[in-house]
């Protein structure tokens, strides 16, 4: 089971699991760290799972869609490292990835 190390935004740290396939805002979600608003429940038509991706591991994950991007634009909290979790499917490769929740917009 793919492990997801994630930073709160003050600051706190959980390690989730989630079986492979889950999205990482779904591992959170049910890992029960309460940070991601995640509206539109996965659907990319929201951002409001924005998290930025660990340098260590933006290699890693799948390149960012067209859709995605756009969203990611309306961000006033937008980096290089930002993503949508709900875009970002967990398999045994990602296991380790590191993410911080982004501000609220």
């Amino acid at each position: 089971m793919p492990e997801v190390i994630v930073t709160t935004r003050e600051g706190e740290t959980h390690t989730v699991g989630a079986p492979i396939g889950v999205s990482v805002m779904e591992a959170i979600r049910d890992g029960g760290v309460d940070e991601l608003l995640a509206l539109c429940g996965g659907g990319c038509a929201c951002a409001t799972c924005h998290v930025y991706v660990d340098p260590t591991s933006a290699e890693t994950i799948p390149p960012i869609s067209e859709d995605e991007n756009d969203l990611l634009d309306s961000s006033s909290h937008r980096t290089d490292r930002s993503r949508l979790s709900c875009q970002i499917r967990l398999d045994d490769s990602l296991s380790g990835l590191r993410v911080t929740v982004a501000p609220e917009d």
